[in-house]
């Protein structure tokens, strides 16, 4: 709003047209081995801590990835430039230069907003910060007033600097700090929890937690064998809360660090006629990257049926073979008139083009020996084919060396320990297939979500499941980052919480999370 109304004249370029044009870029300085998206994610948080192309090469000498990173951001900034296109980033870097820069137009914002007043605080990046700064005059009559939790500050992935709200004091001289520390939603023995856990911290604003409600249970500690044990003793704990103590299911959340944690939380569900709800998400099963290997699998055991033309559909460009939505529609015409199925029709109708001809061949070639032994075949093993053939992980995760750390890859292999529980394709898709009929949307069941989800939520009852090291804490994550996302999640419990956790975790022994005895002590 602030940069239309000066007169700059934008567009805005986001999402996929935004990946678009920084290929393009990346292929003109022939920068083949760092992912569209990592490239993007580094200039993303130089912008909001404000750091310009030169100060990057500056803060980066010597770094050959990153000076390879900075050349792509002085490029990317003038094509964007020569063509007046702003990204999200922009919007923040270019009405900071433009209030540092032009004193009349900062004067003119200052008298317009004499009283600013700053929500989630500490969220904040630096460049939201200076902006903050910039626009706070000091004169009589002005007045800045920020609301804020340091210990709820979970967004330093997104470039949020929780030592915006920690020095407010040393970088607002005069300012005076309220803490509002009664809590109205939690249990004693929740707030004890929390208190305990945050007070690991080093970086934080001091304060005591209290409450005026009454006693309630203990925070209660579950310990299963495995992730399949897990969902299941939570199941039957809800099961009880619903019969016993009769709490409505929409009052029961269950939180988890990362998406990929609901697999087995959504497949006990299911078989135990839980209803839930994914809040903001997607079923396991219904995710791009889990969906179009469970395409792959449909086409290859059923080439021959309605729904194996509804695969070929879906993954005959997944990864990228070049064949456009127009041939698409060719191949099912001719599908229609030959009274056949696409894949048949696949292997009779004309190609004109060459390359689409070729990509065509390739991808018969490596589908027909596959249906051919269909039946015989294991579905872990033949996802594994696709994934190292078809250079799949690549294709979904954007990125030429994926990292197992990686969501989609997580998801990936969440899919490959369901499907290596079944010997042949058949089963394994019946059964994956009765998630299409149980709802994961429904409002009135547990709610499912991560931690960043819950933020600004509550709930009667909160489970917080997969407490163990390197999933929470993170393995990538700062420790004190980490504990405050605990923070948030424990926190989201009004009358009981509980924490669970395997001792083996993806095939692997796993170690309690630190976490819990903090909240312990």
């Amino acid at each position: 709003w602030l940069l239309k109304t000066e007169g700059r004249n934008f567009n805005i370029i986001d999402g996929k047209e935004q990946l678009i044009f920084a290929r393009k870029i990346q292929q003109e300085l022939k920068i083949k081995d760092l992912s569209v998206g990592m490239v993007l994610n580094e200039v993303k948080l130089a912008k909001n801590n404000l750091i310009f192309v030169d100060e990057f090469f500056d803060l980066y000498a010597g770094d050959e990835t990153m000076e390879r990173i900075g050349g792509f951001y002085r490029a990317y900034e003038e094509s964007k430039s020569s063509k007046m296109l702003y990204d999200f980033e922009d919007l923040l870097l270019e009405t900071y230069r433009l209030l540092s820069e032009d004193s009349s137009v900062r004067e003119k914002y200052q008298s317009t907003f004499k009283h600013l007043m700053v929500d989630e605080y500490q969220d904040t990046n630096p460049a939201q910060f200076e902006i903050i700064k910039l626009l706070a005059d000091n004169s009589d009559g002005s007045s800045l007033f920020c609301v804020g939790d340091d210990c709820q500050s979970i967004y330093a992935f997104t470039g949020a600097s929780v030592s915006n709200i920690l020095n407010f004091k040393g970088l607002f001289p005069g300012s005076h700090e309220f803490i509002l520390n009664l809590n109205y939603r939690s249990t004693p023995q929740i707030l004890t929890a929390c208190q305990n856990l945050i007070s690991h911290n080093q970086r934080k604003i001091d304060k005591e937690l209290r409450t005026d409600n009454k006693d309630g249970d203990d925070v209660i500690v579950i310990e299963a064998a495995t992730e399949e044990d897990e969902a299941l003793l939570i199941a039957n704990e809800i099961n009880d809360l619903c019969t016993r103590k009769g709490y409505p299911l929409k009052d029961i959340a269950v939180l988890y660090r990362a998406n990929f944690q609901s697999r087995f939380l959504e497949e006990c569900f299911s078989q135990q006629n839980i209803p839930y709800q994914i809040q903001n998400g997607l079923g396991f099963y219904q995710r791009r990257e889990v969906k179009l290997l469970l395409d792959y699998l449909t086409l290859i055991s059923t080439p021959d049926s309605d729904e194996g033309d509804e695969a070929l559909a879906s993954i005959i460009n997944a990864p990228n073979r070049y064949i456009s939505r127009k041939f698409i529609g060719e191949l099912q015409q001719y599908a229609n008139d030959a009274k056949i199925h696409m894949f048949a029709a696949l292997k009779q109708i004309p190609i004109d083009t060459p390359f689409v001809r070729h990509n065509v061949k390739e991808f018969i070639r490596f589908f027909q020996p596959l249906i051919d032994e269909a039946d015989i075949l294991e579905p872990a093993l033949v996802i594994g084919q696709i994934r190292s053939n078809l250079d799949y992980d690549r294709f979904v995760t954007d990125d030429d060396i994926p990292s197992p750390d990686d969501q989609k890859i997580q998801n990936i292999e969440q899919l490959v320990l369901a499907a290596a529980r079944y010997d042949n394709i058949e089963p394994f898709l019946d059964y994956t297939r009765t998630f299409k009929s149980k709802s994961s949307s429904n409002k009135d069941g547990v709610q499912l979500m991560t931690i960043h989800r819950a933020k600004g939520l509550e709930f009667p009852v909160v489970f917080v499941v997969g407490l163990v090291e390197n999933i929470m804490p993170s393995k990538r994550g700062d420790i004190e980052e980490e504990r405050r996302i605990c923070f948030v999640a424990i926190s989201r419990a009004k009358d009981l919480l509980y924490l669970t956790y395997p001792t083996v975790y993806l095939g692997q022994p796993a170690s309690r999370s630190i976490f819990i005895d903090e909240i312990r002590d």
